[in-house]
Protein backbone atom coordinates (compact mmCIF):
# COMPACT_ATOMS: atom_id res chain seq x y z
CA UNK A 1 0.00 0.00 0.00
CA UNK A 2 1.36 3.38 -0.99
CA UNK A 3 2.23 5.65 1.92
CA UNK A 4 2.11 9.43 1.44
CA UNK A 5 4.79 11.35 3.31
CA UNK A 6 5.35 14.33 1.03
CA UNK A 7 2.88 16.20 -1.20
CA UNK A 8 3.72 18.75 -3.90
CA UNK A 9 1.43 21.44 -5.26
CA UNK A 10 2.20 23.87 -8.06
CA UNK A 11 1.52 27.42 -6.90
CA UNK A 12 0.19 29.36 -9.87
CA UNK A 13 -1.44 32.64 -8.88
CA UNK A 14 -4.70 31.83 -10.64
CA UNK A 15 -8.35 32.13 -9.49
CA UNK A 16 -8.27 28.47 -8.34
CA UNK A 17 -5.18 28.82 -6.15
CA UNK A 18 -7.11 29.35 -2.92
CA UNK A 19 -9.34 26.29 -3.35
CA UNK A 20 -6.44 24.10 -4.57
CA UNK A 21 -4.30 25.20 -1.64
CA UNK A 22 -7.04 24.61 0.95
CA UNK A 23 -7.75 21.12 -0.43
CA UNK A 24 -4.06 20.24 -0.45
CA UNK A 25 -3.52 21.47 3.12
CA UNK A 26 -6.43 19.32 4.32
CA UNK A 27 -4.94 16.27 2.59
CA UNK A 28 -1.48 16.99 3.98
CA UNK A 29 -2.92 17.07 7.49
CA UNK A 30 -4.91 13.86 6.94
CA UNK A 31 -1.76 12.00 5.91
CA UNK A 32 0.54 13.91 8.28
CA UNK A 33 2.61 14.66 5.19
CA UNK A 34 4.92 17.59 4.50
CA UNK A 35 3.62 20.00 1.87
CA UNK A 36 5.96 21.40 -0.76
CA UNK A 37 4.74 24.37 -2.80
CA UNK A 38 6.48 25.17 -6.09
CA UNK A 39 6.07 28.44 -7.95
CA UNK A 40 7.56 28.46 -11.44
CA UNK A 41 8.68 32.05 -11.89
CA UNK A 42 10.42 34.93 -10.16
CA UNK A 43 10.08 35.37 -6.45
CA UNK A 44 8.61 38.72 -5.45
CA UNK A 45 7.45 40.39 -2.25
CA UNK A 46 3.98 40.82 -3.77
CA UNK A 47 3.63 37.07 -4.48
CA UNK A 48 5.06 36.14 -1.08
CA UNK A 49 2.54 38.39 0.63
CA UNK A 50 -0.32 37.02 -1.47
CA UNK A 51 0.64 33.45 -0.56
CA UNK A 52 1.00 34.31 3.11
CA UNK A 53 -2.46 35.92 3.16
CA UNK A 54 -3.96 32.69 1.78
CA UNK A 55 -2.07 30.60 4.33
CA UNK A 56 -3.39 32.81 7.13
CA UNK A 57 -6.95 32.04 5.98
CA UNK A 58 -6.32 28.33 5.34
CA UNK A 59 -6.57 25.45 7.82
CA UNK A 60 -3.44 25.28 9.99
CA UNK A 61 -0.75 23.04 8.52
CA UNK A 62 0.45 20.37 10.96
CA UNK A 63 3.89 20.32 9.30
CA UNK A 64 5.59 23.49 7.98
CA UNK A 65 5.19 24.40 4.32
CA UNK A 66 8.33 24.29 2.20
CA UNK A 67 8.11 26.85 -0.61
CA UNK A 68 10.35 26.67 -3.69
CA UNK A 69 10.61 29.54 -6.17
CA UNK A 70 12.30 28.60 -9.43
CA UNK A 71 12.34 29.92 -12.97
CA UNK A 72 12.15 27.61 -15.96
CA UNK A 73 9.68 25.52 -17.91
CA UNK A 74 6.78 24.49 -15.63
CA UNK A 75 6.87 20.79 -16.50
CA UNK A 76 10.65 20.53 -16.11
CA UNK A 77 10.71 22.41 -12.80
CA UNK A 78 7.87 20.41 -11.24
CA UNK A 79 9.26 17.06 -12.42
CA UNK A 80 12.75 17.92 -11.20
CA UNK A 81 11.44 19.10 -7.82
CA UNK A 82 9.27 15.99 -7.43
CA UNK A 83 12.36 13.80 -7.82
CA UNK A 84 14.65 15.93 -5.65
CA UNK A 85 12.12 16.16 -2.81
CA UNK A 86 11.10 12.47 -3.04
CA UNK A 87 7.46 13.50 -3.42
CA UNK A 88 4.81 10.74 -3.10
CA UNK A 89 1.85 12.72 -4.41
CA UNK A 90 1.60 15.54 -6.95
CA UNK A 91 -1.63 17.55 -6.84
CA UNK A 92 -2.76 19.38 -9.98
CA UNK A 93 -5.74 21.51 -10.84
CA UNK A 94 -7.29 20.40 -14.13
CA UNK A 95 -9.88 21.49 -16.67
CA UNK A 96 -12.83 19.11 -16.77
CA UNK A 97 -13.05 19.11 -20.56
CA UNK A 98 -10.16 20.10 -22.78
CA UNK A 99 -10.43 21.42 -26.31
CA UNK A 100 -9.32 19.13 -29.14
CA UNK A 101 -6.23 21.28 -29.70
CA UNK A 102 -5.09 20.79 -26.12
CA UNK A 103 -5.87 17.08 -26.34
CA UNK A 104 -3.25 16.60 -29.04
CA UNK A 105 -0.73 19.28 -28.05
CA UNK A 106 -0.95 18.52 -24.32
CA UNK A 107 -1.56 20.91 -21.46
CA UNK A 108 0.85 21.20 -18.52
CA UNK A 109 -1.40 19.03 -16.35
CA UNK A 110 -1.64 16.35 -19.02
CA UNK A 111 2.12 16.24 -19.60
CA UNK A 112 2.85 16.07 -15.88
CA UNK A 113 0.32 13.26 -15.49
CA UNK A 114 2.21 11.24 -18.09
CA UNK A 115 5.73 11.94 -16.81
CA UNK A 116 5.46 12.35 -13.03
CA UNK A 117 7.57 9.88 -11.00
CA UNK A 118 4.89 9.71 -8.30
CA UNK A 119 1.13 9.39 -7.95
CA UNK A 120 -0.93 12.29 -9.32
CA UNK A 121 -4.21 13.69 -8.01
CA UNK A 122 -6.18 15.77 -10.53
CA UNK A 123 -8.66 18.14 -8.91
CA UNK A 124 -11.55 19.39 -11.03
CA UNK A 125 -13.74 20.62 -8.18
CA UNK A 126 -11.44 22.01 -5.48
CA UNK A 127 -13.36 23.57 -2.61
CA UNK A 128 -12.45 26.15 0.01
CA UNK A 129 -14.83 24.50 2.49
CA UNK A 130 -14.42 20.73 2.64
CA UNK A 131 -16.96 18.69 0.68
CA UNK A 132 -17.24 15.18 2.20
CA UNK A 133 -16.14 12.29 -0.01
CA UNK A 134 -19.03 9.81 -0.12
CA UNK A 135 -18.16 7.44 -2.97
CA UNK A 136 -14.84 6.22 -4.37
CA UNK A 137 -14.64 4.21 -7.60
CA UNK A 138 -11.46 2.19 -8.12
CA UNK A 139 -10.28 0.16 -11.08
CA UNK A 140 -10.17 -3.60 -10.54
CA UNK A 141 -8.60 -4.23 -13.93
CA UNK A 142 -6.60 -7.47 -14.12
CA UNK A 143 -3.05 -6.18 -13.75
CA UNK A 144 -0.11 -6.82 -11.41
CA UNK A 145 -0.46 -3.26 -9.99
CA UNK A 146 -4.19 -3.51 -9.24
CA UNK A 147 -3.95 -4.92 -5.71
CA UNK A 148 -1.71 -2.02 -4.61
CA UNK A 149 -4.08 0.46 -6.27
CA UNK A 150 -7.08 -1.03 -4.46
CA UNK A 151 -5.17 -0.94 -1.15
CA UNK A 152 -4.38 2.72 -1.77
CA UNK A 153 -8.07 3.43 -2.50
CA UNK A 154 -9.17 1.82 0.77
CA UNK A 155 -6.43 3.60 2.72
CA UNK A 156 -7.68 6.86 1.23
CA UNK A 157 -11.29 5.99 2.05
CA UNK A 158 -10.29 5.55 5.71
CA UNK A 159 -8.48 8.91 5.75
CA UNK A 160 -11.39 10.69 4.04
CA UNK A 161 -14.01 8.87 6.13
CA UNK A 162 -15.62 7.63 2.91
CA UNK A 163 -17.93 4.68 3.58
CA UNK A 164 -18.63 3.54 0.02
CA UNK A 165 -16.17 2.00 -2.45
CA UNK A 166 -17.02 0.43 -5.82
CA UNK A 167 -14.46 -1.77 -7.56
CA UNK A 168 -15.04 -1.72 -11.31
CA UNK A 169 -13.84 -4.68 -13.34
CA UNK A 170 -13.53 -3.55 -16.96
CA UNK A 171 -13.81 -6.43 -19.41
CA UNK A 172 -12.97 -5.81 -23.04
CA UNK A 173 -15.65 -6.79 -25.54
CA UNK A 174 -12.93 -8.62 -27.50
CA UNK A 175 -12.79 -11.20 -24.68
CA UNK A 176 -16.38 -12.15 -25.46
CA UNK A 177 -15.84 -14.44 -28.46
CA UNK A 178 -19.51 -15.02 -29.26
CA UNK A 179 -21.26 -13.56 -32.29
CA UNK A 180 -24.92 -12.84 -31.56
CA UNK A 181 -27.18 -13.56 -34.54
CA UNK A 182 -30.05 -15.60 -33.05
CA UNK A 183 -31.65 -16.62 -29.75
CA UNK A 184 -29.22 -19.49 -29.21
CA UNK A 185 -26.11 -17.35 -29.67
CA UNK A 186 -27.67 -14.61 -27.48
CA UNK A 187 -28.17 -17.15 -24.70
CA UNK A 188 -24.62 -18.38 -25.18
CA UNK A 189 -23.28 -14.80 -24.99
CA UNK A 190 -25.30 -14.14 -21.82
CA UNK A 191 -23.92 -17.28 -20.14
CA UNK A 192 -20.39 -16.34 -21.18
CA UNK A 193 -20.81 -12.85 -19.70
CA UNK A 194 -22.06 -14.34 -16.44
CA UNK A 195 -19.09 -16.71 -16.34
CA UNK A 196 -16.62 -13.87 -16.90
CA UNK A 197 -18.32 -11.70 -14.25
CA UNK A 198 -18.06 -14.52 -11.70
CA UNK A 199 -14.39 -14.99 -12.60
CA UNK A 200 -13.68 -11.28 -12.11
CA UNK A 201 -15.62 -11.13 -8.83
CA UNK A 202 -13.69 -14.12 -7.48
CA UNK A 203 -10.37 -12.48 -8.45
CA UNK A 204 -11.27 -9.22 -6.68
CA UNK A 205 -12.61 -10.98 -3.57
CA UNK A 206 -9.30 -12.83 -3.28
CA UNK A 207 -7.43 -9.49 -3.26
CA UNK A 208 -9.80 -8.01 -0.67
CA UNK A 209 -8.85 -10.76 1.82
CA UNK A 210 -5.55 -8.92 2.36
CA UNK A 211 -7.06 -5.42 2.72
CA UNK A 212 -8.62 -3.66 5.70
CA UNK A 213 -12.16 -2.94 4.52
CA UNK A 214 -13.81 -2.47 7.91
CA UNK A 215 -16.84 -0.13 8.10
CA UNK A 216 -16.90 0.32 4.29
CA UNK A 217 -19.74 -0.69 1.96
CA UNK A 218 -18.09 -2.51 -0.94
CA UNK A 219 -19.60 -3.17 -4.36
CA UNK A 220 -18.03 -4.95 -7.32
CA UNK A 221 -19.23 -4.04 -10.80
CA UNK A 222 -18.26 -5.75 -14.05
CA UNK A 223 -18.49 -3.57 -17.16
CA UNK A 224 -18.07 -4.71 -20.76
CA UNK A 225 -16.68 -1.99 -22.99
CA UNK A 226 -13.67 0.13 -23.91
CA UNK A 227 -11.18 0.33 -21.07
CA UNK A 228 -10.76 3.77 -19.56
CA UNK A 229 -13.86 5.11 -21.27
CA UNK A 230 -16.12 2.60 -19.47
CA UNK A 231 -14.88 3.29 -15.93
CA UNK A 232 -14.84 7.05 -16.55
CA UNK A 233 -18.45 6.93 -17.75
CA UNK A 234 -19.44 4.76 -14.77
CA UNK A 235 -17.81 7.18 -12.28
CA UNK A 236 -19.64 10.06 -13.96
CA UNK A 237 -23.14 8.56 -13.96
CA UNK A 238 -22.72 7.30 -10.38
CA UNK A 239 -21.52 10.77 -9.34
CA UNK A 240 -18.42 9.39 -7.66
CA UNK A 241 -16.32 11.88 -5.70
CA UNK A 242 -13.02 10.22 -6.61
CA UNK A 243 -11.82 7.80 -9.28
CA UNK A 244 -8.68 5.78 -8.47
CA UNK A 245 -6.75 4.04 -11.26
CA UNK A 246 -3.30 2.53 -11.79
CA UNK A 247 -0.82 4.44 -13.90
CA UNK A 248 -0.43 2.78 -17.32
CA UNK A 249 2.85 1.20 -18.39
CA UNK A 250 3.39 3.81 -21.07
CA UNK A 251 1.78 7.04 -22.21
CA UNK A 252 3.67 8.42 -25.19
CA UNK A 253 2.94 10.02 -28.55
CA UNK A 254 1.32 6.86 -29.97
CA UNK A 255 -1.12 6.82 -27.06
CA UNK A 256 -2.27 10.32 -27.99
CA UNK A 257 -2.95 9.22 -31.57
CA UNK A 258 -4.33 5.80 -30.60
CA UNK A 259 -5.68 6.66 -27.15
CA UNK A 260 -4.59 4.68 -24.11
CA UNK A 261 -7.22 3.93 -21.44
CA UNK A 262 -5.83 6.82 -19.36
CA UNK A 263 -6.27 9.20 -22.28
CA UNK A 264 -10.04 8.61 -22.36
CA UNK A 265 -10.22 9.61 -18.71
CA UNK A 266 -7.94 12.66 -19.11
CA UNK A 267 -9.81 13.99 -22.14
CA UNK A 268 -12.99 14.47 -20.11
CA UNK A 269 -12.39 14.03 -16.41
CA UNK A 270 -15.49 12.52 -14.80
CA UNK A 271 -14.52 13.61 -11.28
CA UNK A 272 -11.33 14.06 -9.24
CA UNK A 273 -8.88 11.37 -10.36
CA UNK A 274 -6.02 9.73 -8.47
CA UNK A 275 -3.46 7.98 -10.70
CA UNK A 276 -1.43 5.57 -8.55
CA UNK A 277 2.20 4.98 -9.48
Amino acid sequence: MQEIHKILIGIAFSPNLKANLFETIRLSNMFNAQLVGVHVGKKSIEKENQLQELLNEAPKLELPLKTIWQEGKPVDVILQTSKQENVNLLILGALQKEKLYKYYVGSIARELTRKAPCSVLLLIRPAIERVPCKHIVVSGLQDHKTEETIKTAFNLSQKLDCKRVTIVEEISQTELNVKVNDDISLRKATLEKERMQKREDARVKKMLQHIDTSDIIIKTQSIFGRRGYSIGHYAKIKRADLLVISAPKKTGILDRIFPHDLEYILSELPTDVLIVK
